[in-house]
């Protein structure tokens, strides 16, 4: 039965979109020191991200948008994620195997699993190409909105970003529904 890995990243920041990925390891092409993404370097990830790319039988990457996190909160709009990531498969999974404890309303089978990221080959998998796809699209925001220091912190509430947020304002990218942008805002 061909297992798919989901995981999400990016559900505690202040800004940018959260993002998904699900994948389908190929049983023949196996992928050494896949772990939670969070216990790995960037370098490492990426470099892990390049091989899932090339060797699993099937990836996708999909996002929620700072919007759908402020209209539907940010565990629906993980879940719409997801089940945007698994759709856009190529390969139709047998069973879907989710990190956590809440599963997207998807057309197959599916399961969550606590600290699946750090058990299941396909979910650590899931959760590198999540964490480098929502980096790089931080990085990517840095260029457009240099003041906010996203390159370093990715929009999670650090006493750096939060200085920032005080001194330059909130912009699009942040997200209106969490508490301290919610305080900026009313102030």
């Amino acid at each position: 039965m061909r297992v798919c890995g989901v995981d999400e990243a990016g559900r505690g920041p202040l800004a940018g979109p959260v993002y998904a990925a699900a994948v389908i390891l190929d049983p023949a092409s196996p992928i050494g020191g896949l772990a939670d993404s969070k216990a790995l370097s960037a370098s490492r990830r990426d470099e892990l991200a390049g091989q899932i790319h090339r060797h699993a039988l099937a990836w996708a990457i999909a996002s929620a948008s700072v919007a759908e996190i402020d209209a539907i909160n940010i565990l629906q709009a993980s879940l719409l994620a997801m089940r945007r990531a698994v759709e856009q498969l190529n390969v139709v999974p047998g069973e879907v195997l989710v990190d956590g404890i809440h599963c997207p309303v998807i057309a197959y089978p599916v399961r969550a699993i606590v600290r699946g990221d750090s058990q299941i080959a396909a979910i650590s998998a899931a959760s590198i190409l999540a964490k480098t796809a929502r980096d790089a699209e931080m990085l990517r925001l840095h260029q457009l909105y240099p003041n906010y220091g996203l390159d370093r912190h990715k929009g999670y509430p650090t006493a750096a970003h939060l200085a920032a947020l005080q001194r330059h304002g909130v912009c699009e990218i942040h997200r209106r529904s969490y508490a301290p942008v919610r305080r900026l805002l009313r102030d």
